[in-house]
């Protein structure tokens, strides 16, 4: 390890494999998943609460950050494990991290993987669903949760611009700035699809993509862009010309924060194993 552990184990203990866990959380208060120095994030609040039930320090790696205000249902992270600590039985991991995370961040399920697994470069695949709300009444039980765009958008419109953006494809045009600078901006995306949903009594718009990665505000710079199509100010082949240009100006608006939620994170079959339960 590269930091002092809080409690020092015993020789004959070694990092034997991988922890991972599956926590969601309500984005709202944080300042992001990523840990900063004086901000309230997702990562600093689940670290602290590790390092009070393990008593030492760990090192999380996460399967992909989020922006502040931005949620999470299946958001996977993984830290080295010593050996005694794989055989800590799930309903004390859950009975421990219901005690010691904040009430908006919950633990769904604990996991175990081989040695130098990494819930980042070992994922396969991320989804992220992004929901609008549209109409003169606002949305009430869902207005944390949604982007209240009130004016009526043309989905068939959107679902037919967004076509282009399966396949192979550099995605600067979608990515912040600063974050594009010397770094690739290529990504996969394998799927993207609409769908009507009813959530609380209220009606959303969900726009749903799966890829294999995500460039920083990609998914929220997409959904701005074709709500610029879905509401008329843009045809429907503006989306492809904003995506060949690899320029940010070429591409619409960023979504507000609070619409995007992170849904899940694919592995490879057998990769992770349940926790025991007895």
């Amino acid at each position: 390890m590269t930091q002092t552990p809080i409690t020092q184990y015993p020789e004959r203990e070694v990092l034997d494999g991988t922890i991972v866990l599956c926590v969601g959380y309500d984005g709202a208060r944080f300042s992001g998943y990523a840990e900063q120095p004086g901000q309230l994030t997702v990562a600093g609040e689940i670290r602290r609460a590790l390092q009070v039930f393990l008593r030492r320090d760990v090192e999380l790696t996460c399967a992909g950050r989020t922006d502040a205000g931005v949620h999470a249902i299946s958001q996977y992270v993984s830290f080295p494990a010593y050996e005694s600590e794989l055989e800590i039985l799930r309903k004390r991991w859950m009975r421990a991290m219901a005690a010691l995370l904040p009430s908006d961040i919950s633990l769904n399920q604990v996991y175990h993987a081989s040695p130098g697994f990494s819930a980042r470069f070992d994922a396969r695949a991320r989804t992220y669903t992004y929901r609008i709300a549209t109409g003169e009444s606002k949305p009430l039980l869902t207005r944390n949760y949604c982007w209240w765009h009130r004016m009526p958008l043309d989905v068939g419109a959107m679902e037919r611009a967004a076509a282009c953006l399966v396949g192979e494809h550099d995605f600067k045009s979608f990515c912040k700035v600063a974050s594009a600078v010397g770094k690739p901006t290529c990504r996969f995306v394998r799927e993207v699809s609409f769908a009507s949903e009813r959530q609380l009594g209220e009606e959303l718009i969900a726009f749903t993509i799966t890829g294999n990665a995500f460039l920083h505000s990609m998914v929220r710079t997409i959904v701005g862009s074709l709500v610029e199509v879905g509401s008329g100010r843009r045809d429907e082949e503006w989306l492809a010309q904003a995506l060949a240009a690899c320029d940010r100006l070429a591409a619409g608006p960023t979504a507000p924060a609070q619409g995007l939620c992170f849904m899940n994170v694919e592995y490879d079959d057998g990769v992770l194993l349940p926790c025991p339960v007895a």
